[in-house]
């Protein structure tokens, strides 16, 4: 305390620089770089507790459902250095961030420093001065009713992941898990994809035309035959069939009335109505209609677009990024007004301020809607220079949704047309709308996107229409008859599973990045375009769920689950009698002790499979899918699935086409000169690949008897090599097959050295080989055509790591900590960003392009903060003593 400096203690090295800068010399600001204590992993616990509840959950069941929480090795060293700082202190803020998580860090470092001076909870929604100086003189205490519901749902999820994910690895295989928000996600992903794969398509026909008056003209669609109406899209259920009564036009109808439109040549107008209308702004953004937004405008993931969020809360442009509110503070609305005002006039703002509803009941997360920060607004313009591309582009979305949500509304009008014409002894109605804005309001400065709809091709496209009157006799023209046929619904993308998962109250906002991520990285969902494809792994994962956990699955108790959360966060339930009823059990709910105890026998098999009609069975093993055909062979038949056909393009009629498609394997290329062998073109999962046939004379007898001790691999292998990529097994022929079987390639010997330089292929590409030191080159054809002199020239060149030098994607000044240049380059798993001594990988989402200079030093520092990986080691059973001779 002999400096008497106050501790201040945030949770990022970013927002640490930042409020430093603000709070001046009297503060020391340091950060704990998030989390420093998590549930212990299974190494982690005691041995003499291995054998209780604790040993199998990290979790005290029968003592009130205590958690052991361990430090991690970062952990470890980041309480060191505070309590180091602390010592020097006569006063300790927690400044994590202002909801459960950040309540729960703010508790773990308590619980972890014990500090001996005054703690107080320091809260700020913005990083500017005003709120940071605020924030200061505003403390409170901690809130443990934030630290129980943030520690409930740690505990519930650490029991419902390892109880529900161990059933899943011995069921379905080894890396699936289950999670009790991840699977209702799955679920809901799986339930549209089993949707689409049920879909019946009808196709209805009508009739289009151009109307026109004078020189004026617009677009007509056939509405109703003598007064019935036609049938559109919507009027079709799933299964193809009729919602109601209309009019179905068959091709040789619409063909028909399309002949005798053209023989008539007019239309007459029998109906003018004009309605006016008004569209209202939408409200600020939320954590979610954040992500939903920045899906649909920017193409961003919902990770990609929390971590930009993140970073512009961090460096002071935005208010936390984090919330379900949707109000603004007075000093917002004002700043949003003037704004509105300065730059589309006085009529842009109503009257008076707008306020918006806010939908949560938990207020400790209501606390602003994500707005500029501030109480003026700065525009995207005078803000560029100290932004990257993505985080203007998010600014930009930001304030113009914050400007737009308190202006006028729009005002439209919209009016439809409706003509008569006879066909033959028909009176075809045909039908036209257009729509005007009178005054644009909040859309000179934002309009919402929209997720994608099914039956587009039912919507009228709106247009200007000219002047016309009741008894207007107009042209016809370019009469056309159209044919329709009723779409699935659309698979979700991000934006729009979001949405879903909001509407069914599944997990939080701040959550739904991390679900998303965890749903593909599992190997569940992946994209295809921006939409998500589930896996046939999904499938088998989410039949077992439901079979056999259909509760823990169900939609509404999950919901019911985070309504508890955010109960327990209220401080109006009982965290250790909540956690007891969900695990042991009440009247009305089962348990999930009593549902794991009591799951009987599963069938893996019958889990693991989807009938495709009555033409095969769709299997999932080990190595993926694969059609099980029907026959009279003991063994059925398997026949590969390809990897990028999705679940609804499997139908009956595909599924015949692959079982029929010619086998590969039975092409014969040629004997191989040096062994008078066969070899074969085969295709296999990983693809196709040459064997060399052996004579039945060495391959193994399927009934021959094994000999005792005899080790597996004792019988002679074929010998394969697989096709390079630019190779087809229809057009490969006996000359390349035998270079192939012959890699690798001699290239030539270094005179230096006189180590042997080889040329050849590996599973991540072609490379050379001298000695240990391997270097890729790029091209496959390479390794039959590269030159001694050429390999030397690469050897030559610079080596990083274990891979040929390239040049680097990017490059940017020195780090200011290790003093040497940043580059961003292309690795094996992809590109990177390196001062030559640390490595960060770019996360998925985003690209090379994206990060600049700043963002290169944040992701060294942060990477530096974590420390090393840990080292795994592998340690080796001792043999069994033998028992002593007898003598």
């Amino acid at each position: 305390m002999a400096d008497g400096k106050k501790l201040v203690i945030v949770e990022s090295p970013t927002k640490m620089k930042s409020i430093q800068g603000y709070l001046g010399d009297g503060y020391e600001v340091l950060s704990s770089v998030g989390h420093i204590r998590d549930l212990a992993n299974k190494k982690d616990i005691p041995a003499e507790l291995k054998k209780t509840s604790v040993g199998k959950y990290s979790i005290d069941i029968e003592n009130d459902f205590t958690p052991l929480y361990v430090e991690s090795d970062r952990g470890k060293k980041t309480v060191a250095e505070l309590k180091r700082a602390l010592k020097t202190a006569d006063e300790l803020l927690l400044a994590t961030d202002e909801d459960r998580e950040g309540e729960a860090i703010a508790w773990h470092l308590l619980e972890a420093l014990k500090p001996k001076v005054p703690v107080k909870r320091m809260v700020f929604h913005e990083i500017t001065k005003d709120a940071i100086r605020a924030a200061v003189d505003n403390t409170r205490e901690l809130d443990l009713a934030l630290v129980d519901a943030q520690e409930t749902r740690r505990i519930l999820d650490r029991l419902y992941g390892w109880d529900v994910s161990d059933v899943t690895r011995r069921k379905v295989g080894q890396g699936t898990s289950a999670g009790r928000v991840q699977s209702a996600a799955t679920r809901l992903v799986v339930d549209r994809e089993r949707e689409r794969m049920a879909f019946v398509s009808a196709s209805y026909w009508d009739v289009e035309a151009v109307a026109a008056k004078d020189a004026e003209a617009f677009s007509t669609r056939l509405a109703r035959l003598d007064g019935a109406p036609l049938a559109r899209g919507t009027d079709f259920d799933d299964a193809g069939q009729l919602k109601k009564a209309v009019v179905v036009v068959t091709e040789e109808q619409a063909r028909a009335l399309a002949a005798a439109l053209e023989a008539a040549g007019t239309a007459t107008v029998v109906s003018v109505e004009a309605k006016p209308g008004s569209r209202s702004p939408k409200p600020p953004f939320t954590t979610s209609t954040l992500q939903q937004e920045a899906g649909r405008k920017l193409s961003m993931s919902a990770k990609h677009a929390m971590g930009v969020a993140q970073r512009l809360y961090e460096k002071g442009y935005i208010t936390y990024m984090r919330t379900d509110s949707t109000a603004l503070s007075a000093q917002a609305v004002t700043a949003a007004r003037e704004q509105a005002v300065a730059l589309y006039g006085d009529k842009a703002v109503p009257a008076n301020p707008r306020s918006y509803r806010n939908n949560s009941k938990n207020a400790q997360e209501a606390h602003e809607a994500i707005r500029p920060s501030g109480e003026s607004f700065r525009t995207p313009a005078s803000v560029a220079s100290g932004l990257d591309r993505d985080e203007l582009r998010l600014y930009d979305l930001i304030w113009k949704r914050t400007v737009a949500s308190q202006m006028s509304d729009a005002k439209y009008e919209t009016t439809t047309v409706t003509l008569d014409a006879q066909a033959g002894t028909q009176v075809a109605t045909f039908t036209a709308s257009g729509t005007v804005y009178t005054f644009k309001g909040f859309l000179e400065a934002y309009e919402e996107g929209r997720d994608e709809k099914r039956g587009d091709a039912d919507k009228a496209e709106d247009q200007s229409l000219p002047i016309v009157a009741v008894g207007d006799e107009l042209r016809l023209r370019d009469i056309e008859p159209k044919g329709h046929a009723t779409s699935p619904k659309p698979r979700y993308t991000e934006a729009s599973l979001v949405k879903a998962l909001e509407e069914k109250g599944i997990g939080r906002p701040s959550t739904f990045a991390s679900i998303i991520d965890v749903i593909l990285d599992r190997g569940y969902v992946s994209k295809r375009g921006q939409a998500l494809v589930p896996s046939w792994l999904a499938f088998s994962v989410i039949r077992l769920l439901e079979e056999h956990f259909s509760e823990l699955v169900d939609y509404d108790f999950t919901a019911a689950l985070e309504d508890d959360l955010d109960a327990i966060a209220r401080g109006e339930q009982d965290r250790a009698a909540w956690l007891r009823e969900f695990y042991f059990g009440s009247d009305d709910h089962r348990g999930l002790r009593n549902i794991v105890d009591n799951l009987g026998d599963i069938d893996a098999r019958e889990i693991n499979s989807t009938p495709i009609g009555d033409v095969a069975t769709l299997r999932f093993g080990k190595y993926g899918p694969y059609l099980e055909v029907p026959g009279d062979e003991e063994t059925p038949r398997r026949v590969n699935v390809p990897e990028d056909l999705a679940p609804d393009e499997l139908t009956p009629e595909k599924a015949r086409e692959l079982i029929d498609a010619p086998v590969a394997g039975d092409r014969v290329l040629g004997q191989n000169p040096d062994t008078g062998r066969d070899i074969v073109v085969k295709d296999g999962r990983y693809g196709p690949y040459l064997e060399e046939v052996l004579p039945e004379t060495e391959a193994p007898a399927e009934d021959a008897p094994k000999k005792r001790g005899a080790k597996k691999d004792a019988a002679p292998k074929p010998r394969r090599a697989s096709l390079f990529k630019s190779m087809s097994p229809d057009t490969i022929d006996l000359e390349t097959a035998l270079k192939l079987f012959a890699l690798p390639r001699t290239v030539g010997t270094d005179p230096e050295t006189g180590d042997v330089i080889t040329a050849q292929n590996g599973p991540y590409g072609p490379y050379l080989k001298k000695g240990t030191d391997s270097r890729n080159i790029g091209s496959e054809d390479l390794i039959f055509e590269i030159s001694l002199e050429q390999a030397l020239e690469i050897y030559k060149q610079p080596k990083y790591g274990n891979r040929a030098a390239s040049s680097a994607l990017k490059e940017f000044e020195a780090d200011p900590v290790s003093g040497k240049p940043i580059k961003i380059k292309d690795g094996r798993f992809g590109a990177y960003v390196t001062d030559g001594t640390t490595n960060v990988t770019i996360p998925r989402g985003q690209m090379p392009d994206d990060i600049t200079f700043e963002i290169a030093v944040q992701m060294l520092a942060d990477k530096r903060a974590k420390g090393p990986a840990p080292k795994r080691t592998t340690t080796r059973k001792a043999p069994a003593r033998k028992p002593a001779a007898k003598k």
